[in-house]
């Protein structure tokens, strides 16, 4: 299998090497097997689509799905994840990805910095992820690394709502019918690889509009070995079979 990381990095960014490494090591993936994709260039070439299997899409660093009309990829990058979707093209996104196929569905994205979500945060599964192929592994809480203050309000048709924190009501998602999934956790990150970026990110992190302090962010890291297993289901369990089938 193949496949596409989309990513939203500045050049001097080191989350960039940071998050492949995550990807490459969660999915016990070679090298390659996953091809970077630099979204700050524009929108990828349709034809990068006929060599991969399947898209992912992690986090963003600076940029968020509310700052189109400062960047022209980013309207690019959200109407390719509208395209995605609908041709149901093989997904797994997380954080910036989930908010823009959310944004791109037609559903809603506000930023919130008083519910910022950074760090390792517990999670509950809804209804219908108890039926879900992969999140029935996590019923009915797991915890997850999360790191973010932009929240999905309303999800668009076609969702299926997979689970919630306290902080913020829609955490997953899969699209009706389509081998799409998204989560605003990170999958990707270990509980040391999430401290890493946090401190990569301290800074920004530190803005007193957060609601939680780095203190308090760096005392409650928790193993999140159940959410990053999400990943490899998503290939054994949505994948494989997909692709098969074809």
């Amino acid at each position: 299998m193949k496949f596409l990381l989309l990513q939203a990095r500045n050049p001097d960014d080191s989350a960039g090497p940071h998050e492949l490494a995550a990807f490459l090591d969660e999915m016990r993936l070679g090298e390659d097997q996953l091809q970077p994709y630099d979204l700050l260039q524009g929108r990828p070439p349709s034809s990068l689509l006929d060599e991969v299997d399947c898209v992912l899409v992690g986090g963003s660093g600076e940029f968020g799905v509310g700052d189109v009309g400062a960047y022209p990829w980013l309207r690019e990058f959200i109407d390719f994840m509208g395209e995605l979707a609908n041709r149901r093209f093989p997904t797994f996104a997380s954080c910036f990805g989930f908010q823009a196929l959310v944004v791109a569905g037609g559903g809603e994205v506000v930023t919130d910095k008083s519910r910022a979500e950074v760090g390792t945060f517990m999670l509950y599964t809804t209804e219908e992820g108890v039926d879900d192929p992969l999140f029935r592994d996590v019923v009915p809480e797991f915890h997850a690394q999360l790191g973010h203050k932009d929240h999905a309000t309303r999800l668009p048709a076609g969702a299926v709502h997979l689970a919630r924190s306290e902080r913020s009501p829609f955490q997953a998602l899969r699209i009706e019918g389509a081998p799409i999934y998204a989560t605003q956790f990170h999958p990707e990150l270990s509980m040391e690889r999430n401290r890493e970026r946090f401190v990569r990110y301290l800074e920004a992190y530190s803005d007193p509009e957060m609601v939680d302090p780095p203190d308090k962010v760096f005392a409650a890291y928790r193993d999140s070995s159940k959410a990053s297993a999400l990943l490899n289901a998503y290939i054994e369990r949505v994948l494989r079979p997909y692709l098969e089938s074809r």
